[in-house]
C-alpha cells in the first residue's frame, strides 16, 4: 500500500454558509408551512434548544479557523466547498439571485485566500433560470469556480422541466457538473417522510435526490444534453442499485408509450454523465459495488463535513480493498478531472 501520509485527498461534499443566508433562513424558519426543510432549518437558523443541529452553524459558518484544524488533524488536503442545503431555494427570486452571488463571491474570496486548501461549487437560484445561466457563467469564469451545487427541487420541480433547461445548456457549455445534493422530499411524496425521522439523512433525503436523477434519465435530458455531468453524493443515493431493473421496466414503459423513446438505457447514461461521492456512505461493500457498476473513475470521495465527521471517513478510504493506483484515483484523481482541480503533488498535504 503507498505511504497513506503522502496521498492527496480532496473531499467533495464539504457544506458551508455564510451570515446573510443563515439570517434569511432563520425569518423562513419562523413562518408556518408544510414544507418538511422547515424540521432541519427550523433546528439549525432557530433552534430553541442547544442540540447537535443548533451545534452546526457556528461549523458552517467557519471556513478558516476549527475547519483548517480539523483538515490538518485528518490529512485532509482540500475541501470542495458548497453552500449548504437548501442553499438559496426557499427563497423568492430576486432573494435568491442576490444571495447567489454574495455566496459565490464570498466563497472566491476565501479561495483566493487559502488556494492550496479550498475549492468550490457555485450555488445560483434556479428560480429565475435565465439568470442563473448568467451567475453560472460569472461564477466559472470570473471566479474560476470548479462546477455547481443544487439542492434537489425548486418550489417541487426537478430538472427535467423544459423551464430549466437554460440552467442545463449552461453547465454542458461551461463544462461545469452540477452537483445535485439532498433536501427534503418535495410537497408531493412529503407525507410519508413525517414519522420517524424518515424526513431527512436516514432516508427521505436518498429518496429524493435518486427520485430526481431518474426523472432526468427517463425524460430524455441526457439526450439533449449529452455531454452533462451530474454528481449525487451518499454513496450514489443507491440508483445504480436500480440499474437492471431501470433499464427492464423502462424498456417496457418505452413500448407502452408512457416514457420517452431513449437513445440509450438508463444504466448507459448513469456511466456515462453520472460521477457519485462516497459522503456519509462508508460502507466498503456498496463502494466495491459502485465501483464495478460505474467504474472506478466515476467514484469520488467525501466526508459531507461539519454533517460527518472527518476521521472516519479518511479512516473508511484509507483501509477500503482498492489498489493503490484505485484509492489515488478515488481520493483526488477524479475530483481533479471532474471538477477542474489543478493536481498537485502527492507529497503535499496542505
Amino acid at each position: 500500500m503507498a505511504e497513506l501520509k503522502k496521498i492527496r485527498r480532496i473531499a467533495t461534499e464539504e457544506a458551508f454558509s455564510i451570515p446573510e443566508v443563515a439570517a434569511a433562513l432563520k425569518d423562513v424558519a419562523r413562518v408556518p408551512g408544510r414544507s418538511l426543510d422547515l424540521t432541519l432549518v427550523t433546528r439549525i437558523y432557530d433552534a430553541k434548544t442547544d442540540d447537535v443541529q443548533a451545534r452546526l452553524l457556528p461549523r458552517l459558518l467557519d471556513l478558516e479557523g476549527d475547519r483548517l484544524r480539523d483538515m490538518d488533524e485528518n490529512g485532509v488536503a482540500m475541501h470542495l466547498l458548497s453552500l449548504t442545503a437548501p442553499g438559496v431555494q426557499m427563497f423568492d427570486a430576486d432573494t435568491a439571485t442576490e444571495l447567489a452571488t454574495i455566496a459565490n463571491d464570498r466563497l472566491a474570496d476565501v479561495i483566493r485566500r487559502h488556494p492550496r486548501r479550498f475549492c468550490g461549487l457555485a450555488t445560483f437560484a434556479p428560480q429565475s433560470p435565465k439568470r442563473a445561466a448568467q451567475e453560472m457563467e460569472r461564477a466559472m469564469k470570473t471566479h474560476k469556480l470548479n462546477g455547481f451545487i443544487l439542492n434537489s427541487h425548486t418550489h417541487n420541480e426537478y430538472l427535467d422541466n423544459p423551464k430549466y433547461f437554460p440552467i442545463l445548456e449552461a453547465a454542458e457549455a461551461l463544462d461545469g457538473c452540477i452537483y445535485i445534493h439532498p433536501r427534503a422530499p418535495s410537497d408531493g411524496m412529503a407525507d410519508p417522510f413525517r414519522d420517524y425521522g424518515l424526513d431527512s439523512a436516514q432516508w427521505g433525503y436518498g429518496i429524493e435526490v435518486s427520485t430526481h436523477a431518474v426523472r432526468m434519465i427517463v425524460s430524455g435530458v441526457f439526450d439533449r444534453f449529452p455531454k452533462l455531468k451530474i454528481c449525487i453524493g451518499h454513496m450514489g443515493e443507491a440508483v445504480h442499485f436500480w440499474s437492471w431493473r431501470l433499464d427492464y421496466m423502462n424498456k417496457n414503459a418505452q413500448n407502452r408509450g408512457s416514457a420517452p423513446k431513449l437513445q440509450l438505457k438508463p444504466s448507459d447514461y448513469l456511466r456515462r454523465n453520472f460521477v457519485i461521492t462516497t459522503s456519509g456512505q462508508e460502507s466498503h461493500l456498496a463502494l466495491d459495488y459502485s465501483i464495478k457498476a460505474l467504474g472506478i473513475d466515476n467514484v469520488l470521495w467525501a466526508i459531507d463535513y461539519p454533517y460527518q465527521p472527518s476521521a472516519p471517513a479518511v479512516a473508511f478510504m484509507d483501509s477500503a480493498p482498492v489498489s493503490d493506483a484505485e484509492r489515488e484515483k478515488l481520493y483526488h484523481g477524479n475530483a481533479e478531472r471532474i471538477f477542474h482541480i489543478k493536481p498537485a503533488s502527492a507529497s503535499a498535504v496542505g
